[in-house]
Formats: C-alpha cells, sequence, structure tokens
C-alpha cells in the first residue's frame, strides 16, 4: 500500500492551507505551444486559476523552468508577478525538476508533506517529479486541468501511471474548494476566484444578484 493511499484510508488526505504546498513546474511559453488536451484559452485560466489559489490561501509556492533560454521559454509572466516572492528555480537542464538539488531544497524548506503539482507537460514535467517526490515520502496531488501535454490519450495514460503510483488526481476548482473548508470562512474571496476563473459559477453568481 503506497503512503497517500494510506493516509486515505486513515482520513488523512485533505489538503488544508497549513499542510500544502503548491509546485508550478515548466508553464513556459514555449512549452505551452505543445499542450493540446484543452483549448489554449481554457488551459491558461486554469493555470492562472492555480496560481491564483495558491496566492489566495498563502501556499508556500515553488515555481521551476527547464532550459528556459531555448526553445522552451520563459516561465508564464502571469505566473511570475502573481508569484513575485515565491522560490524560482530555472534548472540549466535537468528534465525532472527533482534533479535539481535547489528544487528539491525549496520543496524541503516548506516543511510540508502534501504537495499539489501541475506543469507541461504532463507525461515528462509532471509525472517525473510526482513519481521521485512519492519514493521521497511526499503525497502528490496532481492538478490535471493545471497540466497539459500533447493528447488526450497520452494524458489519459499518464494519470492512470501516478495513480498505480500512489498519486491523487484532482482539479483546481475541487483544490480551491477543500482548502477552503467553509464558505463562512472568507468565502467572498472565493467566490471572487470562482467569478474571475470559472465562467459557469460567475454565471451563476450573475444571475443571483439580478433578483
Amino acid at each position: 500500500m503506497t503512503q497517500s493511499r494510506a493516509a486515505i484510508q486513515a482520513g488523512n488526505n485533505r489538503l488544508s492551507p497549513d499542510n500544502s504546498a503548491l509546485l508550478m513546474v515548466d508553464h513556459q511559453t514555449g512549452l505551452m505551444q505543445l499542450v493540446r488536451d484543452y483549448s489554449p484559452d481554457e488551459f491558461k485560466n486554469n493555470v492562472l486559476a492555480l496560481a491564483d489559489i495558491g496566492k489566495l490561501y498563502n501556499l508556500p509556492t515553488i515555481l521551476t523552468t527547464s532550459f528556459e533560454n531555448g526553445p522552451n521559454g520563459p516561465i508564464l509572466p502571469e505566473i511570475k508577478a502573481i508569484h513575485s516572492d515565491a522560490p524560482f528555480i530555472a534548472r540549466p537542464g535537468e528534465i525532472n525538476a527533482w534533479d535539481n538539488p535547489d528544487f528539491v531544497k525549496a520543496v524541503e524548506k516548506t516543511g510540508r508533506k502534501k504537495l499539489i503539482i501541475a506543469g507541461i507537460v504532463t507525461d515528462v514535467c509532471v509525472a517525473l517529479p510526482t513519481l521521485s517526490a512519492l519514493a521521497a515520502g511526499y503525497e502528490v496531488y496532481v492538478c490535471v486541468d493545471a497540466s497539459g501535454t500533447t493528447t488526450p490519450a497520452i494524458r489519459d495514460a499518464t494519470l492512470m501511471r501516478l495513480v498505480h503510483a500512489g498519486a491523487i488526481v484532482t482539479n483546481w476548482f475541487s483544490i480551491s474548494s477543500e482548502l477552503h473548508r467553509d464558505w463562512r470562512n472568507n468565502g467572498e474571496a472565493l467566490k471572487n476566484l470562482l467569478v474571475k476563473r470559472f465562467i459557469p459559477y460567475a454565471n451563476l453568481v450573475s444571475s443571483f444578484d439580478k433578483k
């Protein structure tokens, strides 16, 4: 039994602002062109929604890029603007972020054992550090809709591999709700995030406001 599955059975798998860290891996302008399992606008919105969640709940957040001086390109500027004070690890060549000592040290420094991870591409830049983190004893929550790759088939095969290894697959809306727990706890802030990033919810709010 993997650690994360054991945690689920023990009822200790809930994310909270006090036990979670956010890893945003290789959301780079060049790599964005490889994403084909989501439309460009939808995917970018999902990525920025996850970045907003990290900011809203004050999660320790680590940003990293791979070989950004090449065609992979720089990190999305909007992410850097949202998390201007976050550790930023520009990896010179390591494909698996976990192979970079500075990245691992930054993760360890958070003191958190639950890692929320997203990146481009799902089958490499998300999958490889997820497997490494699981082997190192972390619980890993893969944010599937803020991670992108070339085809839905590749995404689905990758997620099957990660689930079998013990990762938990989720999405940004679920993460925000799990972190927030209760609408009575600054629900206005969560509502504003959803209005900004989740169009169906924005329509719901607009309908309610017109009553």
